[in-house]
């Protein structure tokens, strides 16, 4: 289990974090969302160890996280960043065998060639393994990354963790629900799985549990028929919606209204000239 509590991070006088509490325990699939800057991406690299901390702690399996050996935690713990960049020519095989490098002792093995060949495969990427990664369509090279963070915590034998940063931004359709559903296939092989979203409706679908920043603050923290309520909605993303339950599913399906406030002006004024 990953215990963040009461984690504040600051950049001088500006609040980023502010007194930030979750747990995410394997078997659970945990998505964060919250509007631009709301702090996401940083709750994410704190847990990664990669800001440091004004306040509060982070524990991984009842150990604070700066206890943790570089190299054990590498072995137990995978993170996909919202940006990978990697201009190398290596095949697509070869970026995601990057994955088992916290497992190989000199040169890799056949059991590490396996899992990556299972790991691309996984992802549907395992026809262009053989391609120059640099090649690749951003939502390909997506994909090649998701297989090397799945390869680097493949062993079933200890309770993993998968952090994943908006993973599924530059997929289509297909591959984003293809993503979710792998995140939610580790989660029940003993995995505890955070996931940065944007999108209400993938949220509801595929997290057990979400949390909403605003302004680095928990808003809201719950089930998706507790958080995903038009009131939420409104104050944290400025919109209005509509929140029904899914025609084939028991969970929320959020349709925003969108309204041309213009056009509706236009429409008023026409409509009070003829009265």
């Amino acid at each position: 289990m990953i215990e963040v509590k009461n984690v504040s991070v600051a950049v001088g006088a500006k609040k980023i974090l502010d007194d930030v509490s979750v747990e995410i325990k394997a078997g659970e699939v945990v998505v964060l969302l919250g509007a631009t800057g709301a702090g996401k991406s940083t709750l994410l690299k704190a847990m990664c160890g990669d800001v440091k901390l004004t306040g509060g702690e982070i524990y991984l399996e009842n150990r604070r996280l700066s206890e943790w050996d570089y190299h054990e935690l590498a072995r137990k713990r995978a993170v996909l960043s919202q940006h990978s960049t990697l201009n190398f020519p290596f095949t697509a095989r070869e970026v995601a065998l990057l994955g088992r490098n916290p497992h190989i002792r000199g040169r890799e093995s056949k059991k590490d060639l396996e899992i990556v060949r299972e790991a691309l495969q996984l992802v549907e990427a395992a026809h262009f393994a053989n391609q120059s990664f640099p090649t690749l369509s951003g939502g390909e090279q997506q994909r090649v990354h998701s297989a090397r963070v799945l390869a680097q915590i493949w062993e079933r034998q200890t309770e993993r963790y998968l952090l994943l940063d908006e993973p599924v931004a530059s997929l289509d359709l297909a591959h984003q629900h293809l993503t979710l559903q792998t995140a939610r296939k580790f989660a029940r092989e003993n995995t505890a799985v955070l996931c940065v979203l944007h999108d209400l409706n993938l949220a509801a679908g595929y997290a057990d549990k979400i949390m909403i920043l605003q302004n680095g603050r928990v808003f809201a923290l719950g089930k998706p028929w507790e958080v995903l309520k038009s009131e939420i909605i409104r104050e944290v993303f400025g919109i209005d919606a509509i929140v029904t339950k899914h025609p084939k599913l028991d969970i929320p399906l959020i349709v925003p209204i969108a309204i041309n406030y213009e056009a509706e002006k236009i429409s008023r004024q026409s409509f009070l000239a003829q009265a």
